[in-house]
């Protein structure tokens, strides 16, 4: 996904506090503000067009740590040779690096106390080729090896991220994604451990999630649709129910190799333009939940 100025920002799980940045000319202003009272606590200019990393095509955001200690921003004038990236002091606002990556890459979580950031790597945008990386925003540096399933590691993930919840904790980003062809599939990115899940929603098509939304509840996670519950997961063993059979024995979930997420939780969070390439169902739902998010901007 592209990243995001204006709006309401990005905050943790729980937060108080929002996170803004604003265009400044060629520079960006980053506010802080309460939630509460919408407050601008405090800004600060930042050298460079910067923004909020986004998450999901409903407006989800993420970049900021679950402490709010650590804030990511990503430059809007990246290209497909390198990435860049701005890591920021939550409190003080002020900037402690950059991260400057060879090749395409957008946020797609960060863990809860900061230390690692998760990556969406494009191997080759126009294939769509695309794995989720972890960085070491300790020791500054990219992981080798990608995210992915460990039940299936070798599994190659496509799709769109339609929507995004984080849990409580921030440990877990949960995204639900629509494929060009098959069923639609749930990310759930682990930014503790390292680790993904990806579950298959067999009993639902691409075409009918374009107004789902996530929804964790106890141990259960629920695809909601404009109607009611579409679909139910366990967050323990990622088994999948259908909706109203909260006390059925549940079946096995299909899982497949983790890729893109996530999870403030995982994604194949590319642009509006990149939506062209992939011959989705109901890519209109996708056009209209894009402006009525920017005219609520």
């Amino acid at each position: 996904m592209q990243p995001v100025q204006g709006g309401a920002g990005v905050s943790a799980p729980g937060g108080s506090l929002s996170y803004v940045a604003v265009r400044a000319g060629h520079d960006t202003v980053l506010q802080r503000i309460r939630r509460s009272t919408g407050f601008v606590e405090r800004s600060r200019l930042v050298r460079g067009p910067y923004g909020i990393p986004g998450a999901a095509y409903d407006g989800s955001t993420t970049g900021l740590s679950y402490n709010e200690r650590t804030l990511v921003l990503a430059s809007l004038s990246g290209l497909p040779s390198h990435t860049r990236l701005l890591v920021l002091d939550g409190r003080a606002m002020r900037p402690r690096a950059p991260v400057v990556l060879p090749g395409y890459f957008t946020v797609d979580a960060i863990s809860p106390d900061g230390r690692w950031l998760y990556l969406i790597h494009y191997r080759s945008v126009s294939n769509n080729d695309y794995e989720v990386r972890a960085y070491d925003l300790v020791r500054r540096r990219l992981l080798p090896a990608p995210i992915v399933d460990p039940r299936e590691p070798d599994e190659k993930m496509q799709g769109l991220p339609m929507t995004r919840t984080m849990s409580p904790d921030g440990r877990w980003a949960y995204t639900l994604y629509a494929k060009p062809s098959g069923a639609p599939f749930i990310h759930a990115l682990d930014t503790e451990r390292r680790t993904a899940a990806c579950i298959d929603l067999d009993d639902l098509s691409s075409d009918t999630i374009g107004e789902a939304r996530l929804a964790l509840s106890g141990g259960s996670l629920r695809v909601e649709g404009p109607a009611g519950p579409l679909a139910v997961v366990d967050t323990r063993t990622f088994a999948v129910r259908p909706p109203g059979a909260e006390h059925a024995p549940a079946r096995p979930a299909p899982t497949r190799a983790g890729a893109s997420s996530g999870g403030d939780g995982g994604g194949a969070p590319w642009g509006l333009a990149f939506i062209a390439l992939v011959p989705l169902a109901g890519v209109a739902v996708l056009a209209r939940r894009r402006r009525r998010h920017a005219s609520s901007v």
